[in-house]
């Protein structure tokens, strides 16, 4: 029987472009998936068919042999058509993916587990970065076979239930599934003669010393990916990456509200009225900075010094300090104290003995 015109099959014209070539197929995959048509052996020779001609015309190279020689000049280029639906499956994974939800072949990229690992960091260290020491608990490649989790002078085989794909595919209903190879646990490949020390694994487990740059200005909860320095994969498998979370501690005067820092500071009835120089703390260790507080200064007064918060993690810069001002009330005054307080308030008209006068007026009426 004479093959079928592959344009024909799809019902597509020969500049067809890809996009359209795809469509075409994918309209023929649902018209005659075998699925569909349980039993139908003549709709399952037009889905070979459909799958055999899109594998074809969606290859450039393949296309062009086509298009000069037809069938004939496909021959010994080392495509045969489909043999199996496992087979069309992976072929195909690229429409099967899209059209039945991921189900398609297609191998996925296997790694090893990823890790977490939380530290406690100061505040100073989140404010301006650090370099740490941690150690992680984790399974690193085994020495005695290199990874490869097989005696030495023997090698690994390539499984011979997904054929090293790692991933097996089942029919269920209409849809195709796609797990793990439940013989080599998505390796591809599987041991024949396990290595003493790892037991086939390919992987010891041990502590690992790393060092880690904090940058400047990560807030509590902030996560550093480093890559590759999670668990390695069985067999030989790259190593997924290693998490690690930050909790900052509390600071004993500085709290922080973005990249700004917030801190309290008192200052007597005087230093508020008249103004006056006072030393503040910054946030860099044993440093300080004189600042001068102006005339008038209210409760709850605030005074901010530019670029002296946290460094800007994104767009560079630091946010501010910002210093929040408490009035102090003396409870001891010396007989002089009082003294000059009376004075004060009758300058302001405001004496004791009038306030208590008015007081009890008041309870008279």
């Amino acid at each position: 029987m004479s093959q079928r015109d592959y344009y024909e099959v799809l019902e597509v014209s020969k500049g067809v472009n890809e996009a359209e070539l795809k469509k075409a197929y994918r309209q023929k995959a649902l018209k005659y998936h075998p699925d569909k048509n349980p039993g139908d052996h003549a709709a399952e020779d037009k889905f070979k068919e459909a799958s055999e001609a899109y594998e074809v015309l969606k290859d450039p190279e393949k296309r062009q042999i086509y298009d000069q020689y037809g069938h004939d000049g496909l021959k010994g280029q080392g495509f045969n058509g489909p043999s199996g639906f496992e087979d069309i499956f992976s072929q195909f994974g690229d429409v099967f993916g899209d059209f039945f939800g991921g189900g398609g072949g297609g191998q996925r990229q296997r790694t090893g587990s990823d890790l977490r690992l939380d530290i406690r960091i100061t505040f100073h260290e989140a404010a301006f970065g650090a370099e740490k020491e941690v150690e992680v608990n984790k399974h690193n490649s085994c020495g005695t076979c290199r990874g490869s989790g097989s005696k030495l002078g023997h090698s690994p085989q390539t499984c011979r239930t997904c054929r090293g794909s790692g991933q097996v595919i089942r029919a269920q209903g209409f849809f195709s599934v796609q797990s793990p190879c439940p013989d080599c646990r998505g390796a591809g490949q599987t041991i024949t003669h396990p290595c003493n020390e790892c037991r086939g694994e390919g992987r010891v487990q041990e502590n690992k010393k790393l060092s880690i740059n904090i940058p400047a200005g990560v807030d509590d909860g902030a996560r550093l990916r480093l890559r590759n320095e999670g668990e390695p994969g069985p067999q030989g498998l790259p190593p997924g990456d290693l998490y690690v979370i930050m909790h900052v501690e509390q600071h004993d005067f500085f709290h922080r509200e973005e990249d700004d820092i917030h801190c309290k500071m008192t200052l007597t009835f005087a230093q508020a009225a008249l103004g006056a120089d006072i030393e503040v703390s910054l946030l860099e260790k044993n440093k300080t900075k004189v600042i001068s507080i102006p005339a008038g200064t209210q409760n709850n007064g605030s005074y901010r010094i530019r670029s002296a918060g946290i460094t800007r993690l994104r767009g560079g810069g630091r946010g501010d300090q910002i210093i929040h001002f408490d009035i102090a009330t003396p409870k001891k005054l010396s007989k002089r104290q009082k003294e000059l307080y009376s004075e004060l308030a009758e300058i302001d008209g405001h004496s004791l003995k009038d306030t208590l006068k008015g007081f009890f007026q008041k309870l008279k009426m």
